[in-house]
């Protein structure tokens, strides 16, 4: 799933060295699209998302004061998903607005992920994610050249 051409405008993440942990940036056109490719990302830690069928559907919505904390919010959103029900998530739908008229603090997230339920037989175990981090986690939203970049425990 990790585009190796160095292209950066085609690359959906890269994986990057942390001591103990596991570290990502995830880009994307808009900030829906690069949360959908920071998921992807997660889960390629978790097992090789191509083998994942979409069977499973799982209707997500949340509110944040802030991008970093809708971010953070989404991967442990996912993640209690997959700790809870077993899920591995490979396809995911992400709309993101901000209430500016009322409070312009307040982001929305309102997604859709498809997945199904972890099967040993069929999916690569790689490693355990224990919990998304606000460790060096990053937002740079520049109209259609989005980086986010997040930290993993595992």
């Amino acid at each position: 799933m990790l585009d190796t051409n160095n292209n950066s405008k085609d690359l959906k993440f890269e994986f990057f060295d942390v001591t103990a942990d596991v570290g990502y940036k995830a880009y994307g056109n808009s900030l829906g699209n690069a949360f959908e490719n920071a998921a992807i990302a997660m889960f390629e830690v978790i097992t090789d998302t191509s083998t994942i069928k979409h069977s499973v559907e799982k209707q997500i919505e949340l509110e944040a004061e802030d991008k970093f904390a809708l971010l953070y919010d989404w991967l442990s959103e996912l993640l209690f998903f997959h700790d809870a029900e077993y899920l591995v998530f490979s396809k995911f739908d992400v709309k993101i607005y901000s209430k500016v008229d009322e409070d312009p603090g307040i982001y929305f997230l309102v997604a859709t992920a498809w997945g199904e339920e972890f099967d040993p037989l069929r999916h690569e175990r790689r490693s355990e994610v224990k919990a998304v981090t606000y460790h060096m986690m990053d937002v740079k939203d520049e109209n259609s050249d989005v980086m986010l970049q997040v930290i993993l425990d595992i």
